[in-house]
Order: C-alpha cells, then sequence, then structure tokens
C-alpha cells in the first residue's frame, strides 16, 4: 500500500492487514496458551495413541489405567496430578513386593515396568544434597530447634519440595536435622 493511497481502498487494505495482524497474534495467544496448559493428562493420552499405533500392549495397558485414574481425579476436582501418579507408582512397587514375597517374579517385573513408565511423568525428584539444603533453610527460617517442631518444620518443607521428593525422605532428612 502506498503511503499517499486515500478513499475506499486505501482504508480497506489498512483494515486487512490490521485485521491479519490481529488474527495472527490471536493464534499465537491460543498456542502458547496450549502449550503453557498441557496437563500431565494430555501427555499421557497422546503416548496413549502413540502406543497404540505401534501395538505395544503392555504399555496401552497400563497407560489406559493411569489416564483414567488421572481422569477420575479431575472429575473429583482434586486436580494434583503429581500426587495421582506418585500414588500409583507406590501401588505397583507394592503390589511388586507382594508379587516377590508370593513367589512370583514375572508378575513383578510387570509391575515394576508399569512402575517406571509411571515415573517418567513425573518431575525430577530432588537429589540428598538439595533436599537437605532445602530442609536446612526451613529449620532456619522457622528457628526449630527440637523434634517438637517437626510439624512446622515439616509442612514448609513440603510446601518448598512441591512433590520432587518423597514425604518419608523429607520426615527422615528433618528429624536427622532436628536430632530426633
Amino acid at each position: 500500500m502506498l503511503w499517499y493511497q486515500t478513499g475506499f481502498a486505501a482504508t480497506a487494505a489498512r483494515r486487512s492487514v490490521a485485521g491479519a495482524m490481529r488474527a495472527q497474534r490471536l493464534r499465537h495467544d491460543r498456542r502458547s496458551a496450549y502449550h503453557r496448559s498441557v496437563s500431565i493428562a494430555d501427555t499421557v493420552k497422546d503416548d496413549l495413541t502413540t502406543a497404540m499405533k505401534a501395538g505395544e500392549r503392555e504399555r496401552v495397558q497400563a497407560l489406559r489405567l493411569v489416564l483414567s485414574e488421572l481422569q477420575r481425579t479431575q472429575k473429583d476436582g482434586d486436580g494434583d496430578e503429581v500426587a495421582v501418579l506418585r500414588r500409583e507408582r507406590k501401588r505397583r512397587g507394592d503390589a511388586a513386593a507382594a508379587f516377590r514375597d508370593g513367589g512370583r517374579p514375572e508378575l513383578a517385573q510387570a509391575e515394576e515396568a508399569e512402575a517406571a513408565l509411571i515415573e517418567g511423568y513425573l518431575p525430577v525428584e530432588l537429589s540428598d544434597e538439595e533436599l537437605g539444603a532445602i530442609v536446612d533453610t526451613v529449620i532456619a527460617e522457622a528457628g526449630a530447634q527440637s523434634p517438637r517442631d517437626m510439624g512446622a518444620v515439616m509442612k514448609a518443607a513440603m510446601l518448598r519440595v512441591a512433590g520432587r521428593a518423597d514425604g518419608k525422605r523429607v520426615s527422615a532428612r528433618v528429624k536427622e536435622a532436628l536430632g530426633g
């Protein structure tokens, strides 16, 4: 469009350019909002589709179970997907231990494989050094000095850990730090 164009043609051209830019911005905003809001359940759905196409029966079965638990939790309004995955991983670990004790190593291996699959969707666990630093910081901030202060320290530490460490690990580290 030339700078000296006036009249209806110039106004229509400006409107179409502005409209195209606005539409492009809107599409970009939708795409980036989608990528920011991709949930674990959506990722599991995509992986389930891929596994079905590849014909991986065991993986499909495990992903269906995990997806149904995630969807049930979403429907109930809990919405904590990481907690669901941790619970399901723990169930698989407990079942594997029970199968091993019962003399069924092949079933224990299947449960352990499912636990490993679920673990792939969980956030990366904190190392012992990182967990220790968080616990030490929380203890210093809370002014905790004895095992009686463990409840307050655990509450603050679990908020900082944000699902990246098991509660048992955090509890053990807090007990150790408080001399309990």
